[in-house]
C-alpha cells in the first residue's frame, strides 16, 4: 500500500521524494535510531531513540515513568525522522557541495501496546535489530521488567522518503576548472565486539562471531 502524501510533499528538491513502501522500509530497517519531535506546553522537543519496524508500524520503548513516553502515549501528533548519510559530495564550488543521503519523515500518533505478549514481541524485535540474534541468547526478560517498560507503536502509513545519490553537479562553466571533485564515502557500522571484565573468559556467542570483521 502506498503511503499517504498529505503535507508530505517537500518544498524543495521534490524530485528526490519517494513514497514507495519498499524504499521507506529499507531505510527504516537499516537505521538504528530515529528522532521524535513534538510540542509540549508550546515548547518544541526532539528526542533521539532506538526503534524497530515491523510490518507497517515502528516501535519504541521507554520507562513507564519517562515524561517523554508519558506524553507520547497520550496520542499527541509527532514527527519522526530518520537519516542515513552515505557520502560527502565535493563539488568544484562550495555552493554545490552536498551530501548523499537517505531519509524518512513520518507523521503519526502513538498507540500504546497493552497486551503483555505484544510488548514482549516488540522488545524482541528491537533487541534483535540492535544486536541481531541476541534475544534467544540473553537471560529471559522478567515480568517486572515488562511492567516497568512501555512499548509504543506508530503507523508509517503517512510517510515519505527523500534521497540524494550520485556525483556533484557543477555549473557548466566550472566543469573545466583544475579543482578536484567527487565523493567522500561515509561508513557507519558495527565494529568487532570488546568484552568487559566479566566476560573475558566467556567465548564469543555465535551471533557475534564475525561482527565487525
Amino acid at each position: 500500500m502506498a503511503t499517504q502524501k498529505s503535507h508530505l510533499i517537500p518544498s524543495r528538491s521534490a524530485k528526490r521524494a519517494n513514497y514507495e513502501p519498499e524504499t521507506i522500509h529499507s531505510i527504516l530497517d537499516e537505521a538504528l535510531y530515529c528522532t521524535i519531535s513534538y510540542s509540549f506546553e508550546n515548547k518544541p522537543f526532539s528526542i533521539p531513540t532506538a526503534f524497530v519496524r515491523y510490518g507497517d508500524k515502528i516501535y519504541i520503548h521507554g520507562s513507564v515513568g519517562s515524561h517523554f513516553i508519558r506524553e507520547l502515549e497520550k496520542g499527541i501528533p509527532v514527527c519522526i525522522t530518520v537519516t542515513l548519510m552515505d557520502a560527502l559530495v565535493v563539488a568544484k564550488s562550495a555552493f554545490h557541495h552536498s551530501v548523499n543521503y537517505r531519509s524518512v519523515v513520518i507523521f503519526a500518533q502513538a498507540e500504546k501496546v497493552e497486551r503483555v505478549q505484544d510488548k514482549i514481541e516488540a522488545f524482541k524485535w528491537l533487541t534483535d535489530k540492535i544486536v541481531p540474534g541476541s534475544w534467544d541468547y540473553l537471560r529471559p526478560i522478567k515480568e517486572n521488567e515488562v511492567r516497568k517498560t512501555t512499548a509504543l507503536a506508530f503507523s508509517i502509513n503517512e510517510a515519505s522518503a527523500k534521497l540524494r545519490t550520485g556525483m556533484p553537479v557543477d555549473d557548466e562553466e566550472d566543469q573545466s576548472l583544475p579543482i578536484w571533485s567527487g565523493l567522500i564515502p561515509l561508513q557507519n557500522g558495527r565494529m568487532a565486539p570488546i568484552a568487559d571484565e566479566l566476560s573475558r573468559d566467556i567465548a564469543l556467542p555465535e551471533h557475534l562471531v564475525g561482527v565487525g570483521i
